[in-house]
């Protein structure tokens, strides 16, 4: 299932599971957040009724965009102004659309610590030495 949201002035295509860059919204990293201006919402081909959709989204990080330079001339003035820009924005993972909801990949267990496997198991001995390949021909 997927749905258009709009936040931050601009229109996003969404499914469960999708990385997306939005303009900075409040929250720390770790945070669950809603996103109910939901535009349109749809399952493969059809289109389906946007009413009561709820898009539900975690933020990853709050980070900046790529900077921007501003460089400003009047020709024959001398006037030159030069600014960078960097605008704020939130990365969010798309956890679910509606009532679909996509789990984080399961965590895999530790290993269990080599001594606790070294107790259990009996020590290996040493291999034996082979004889010279001199002294064999002999």
């Amino acid at each position: 299932m997927f749905a258009v949201v709009r936040t931050g002035g601009k229109q996003y295509r969404v499914a469960a599971g999708d990385k997306i860059a939005v303009e900075k919204l409040a929250g720390e990293a770790g945070e669950t957040i809603t996103l109910g201006d939901v535009l349109l919402a749809g399952d493969g081909g059809e289109v389906k009724d946007a009413k009561g959709v709820v898009v539900s989204a975690e933020i990853i990080a709050q980070a900046k965009s790529e900077k921007v330079i501003v460089f400003k001339k009047r020709r024959r003035h001398n006037y030159r102004r030069k600014n960078g820009h960097r605008q704020q924005m939130t990365l969010l993972r798309i956890l679910a659309v509606g009532g679909e909801e996509k789990k984080a990949a399961p965590k895999k267990e530790a290993a269990p610590k080599a001594d606790e496997t070294a107790a259990e198991k009996p020590a290996k001995k040493a291999p034996a030495k082979k004889a010279d390949a001199a002294g064999a021909a002999e």
